[in-house]
């Protein structure tokens, strides 16, 4: 009876667990499965929400320090894995038992595998930092415009690295993403060089990370949550190394409005909301794929770009950009149509 009750508190959110609902289709001839549709739905609530909170930290209250926002994800997602694999909730490998999750020593992954994903771990801090940079320096809307692109990166990666090719309607999807994203960012009069070439940075480092969570992730043998894990726990202690250096702490101390409830709610909001988003991103890498999770990314962006037209403003209104945004959106629905018709 102790084992039922055990059994019934798993998480039913690894990668296996149950493998019959997680592999069954959306529908007859869909190439999507239930699982992959319920991970890509809630990646891009996550990443919305995210873009938000993040935005508000720096931009509306202008905190100083992107990096330190980052370390307290880090933080705050590997205290929430380890106090959800001592309770027994979660496992970190894909093939563990569920006798196994009784013992909670087993609270951490072997060395060798920490060896072993550390390329995703260090693509992971790339990631991360050039993401938080490039939300600061570009508004909103033109901000989730610009990193449509990030899906010809990807595409490029997985065709070097694995021959990943495409059919002719996913191809003509993508190719109007692009458009769109050009045209936008003719029409946007708050050009800044500088904002635009993080961008650009952070669509290559995402990128990286996506087709490195698709090699590395399926052959780890290690779920989300182990994945997540270890990029906590190697990227956390270079990323700190890298705030003292930078003299972000004393910059972090002398913030004024460090203590303020506010501030303090949407760095927690920040935190939970980034723990969330990294799950979903390995679970929807890992069920569909690097090119979908990118093209999700580019679809919850008709949210994040009125959301963040309304609440934060700083792009004037211009028919130019809203016709290549337009366009951006246009397409990326036209590639999840033709993901689920499985074109």
């Amino acid at each position: 009876m102790a084992m039922n009750s055990k059994s019934d508190a798993l998480l039913p959110i690894t990668l296996t667990d149950p493998p019959s609902r997680a592999q069954e289709k959306l529908f007859n001839g869909s190439a999507m499965t239930k699982g992959g549709a319920y991970a890509a739905i809630s990646y891009m609530i996550c990443a919305v929400f995210l873009v938000m909170f993040n935005k508000a930290a720096l931009s509306s209250y202008n905190f100083p320090c992107a990096n330190v926002i980052t370390l307290c994800q880090m933080i705050s997602s590997s205290c929430f894995l380890y106090a959800l694999r001592r309770l027994n909730l979660i496992s970190f490998s894909t093939n563990e038992p569920v006798a196994a999750l009784t013992d909670t020593s087993k609270t951490s992954v072997p060395i060798k595998t920490l060896v072993n994903t550390s390329p995703l771990s260090l693509t992971y801090l790339l990631y991360m930092l050039a993401s938080m940079e490039s939300v600061r320096g570009v508004n909103v809307p033109m901000y989730t415009t610009l990193r449509r692109t990030t899906v010809v990166f990807t595409m490029m990666l997985e065709y070097i690295l694995v021959r990943q090719r495409y059919t002719r309607p996913i191809l003509g999807s993508v190719a109007l993403i692009l458009v769109g994203a050009f045209v936008a960012g003719a029409g946007d009069l708050s050009f800044d060089s500088y904002g635009y070439t993080v961008v650009l940075l952070s669509n290559i480092a995402t990128a990286v990370y996506l087709t490195t969570i698709a090699r590395i992730g399926k052959s780890s043998g290690l779920n989300s949550f182990g994945l997540m894990w270890c990029n906590g726990v190697l990227c956390a202690p270079i990323l700190l190394m890298w705030i003292i250096f930078q003299n972000d702490v004393q910059m972090t101390m002398n913030f004024p409005y460090l203590l303020s409830p506010g501030f303090l709610g949407v760095l927690v909001m920040s935190c939970i909301l980034a723990f969330f988003l990294n799950y979903t991103v390995f679970l929807n890498t890992t069920l569909n794929s690097a090119l979908t999770q990118t093209i999700c990314g580019n679809m919850k962006d008709f949210f994040t770009v009125a959301l963040g037209w309304v609440i934060f403003g700083g792009l004037a209104f211009d028919l130019v950009n809203v016709f290549g945004q337009l366009l951006g959106f246009i397409g990326s629905v036209m590639y999840a149509y033709f993901k689920l018709i499985g074109k």
